[in-house]
């Protein structure tokens, strides 16, 4: 995967540019043309290309676990808290059971706070 390195450009930037009387809106106007100046590409000295091009990178990243938000497992690190789930106990009728533990839940609840079961 090629990615930007936006650190070593911007290290590069203020190293060679002298920026002590300039605003935040000034320098960052001054550094995106410097990073679109056409400058020779230092793996083949005979094609020019976009400055921001020289910062790109190769890099080999390990695959992200994608998160789920319509299924939902507790871990338990939380429950003990008292801040689990909504903090105002619903009495009364409006309340919605879990069809898999039975445990009442807020009615505005998407998941059980005990067992992570999706609610209906």
């Amino acid at each position: 995967m090629r990615v930007f390195n936006g650190k070593k450009a911007a290290e590069d930037y203020m190293s060679t540019h002298t920026l002590a009387f300039s605003t935040p809106e000034l320098t960052l106007m001054r550094y995106s043309f410097w990073l679109g100046d056409i400058v020779l590409d230092p793996n083949n000295r005979e094609q020019k290309v976009p400055r921001i091009m020289t910062f790109v990178e190769e890099k080999d990243f390990e695959p992200v676990q994608v998160i789920d938000d319509e299924k939902y497992i507790p871990t338990g690190a939380v429950r003990s808290t008292g801040m689990y789930g909504n903090p105002v106990t619903e009495t009364g009728t409006n309340v919605k059971y879990c069809s898999e533990c039975g445990v009442k839940n807020s009615t505005t609840a998407r998941f059980c706070t005990e067992c992570g079961m999706t609610l209906d």
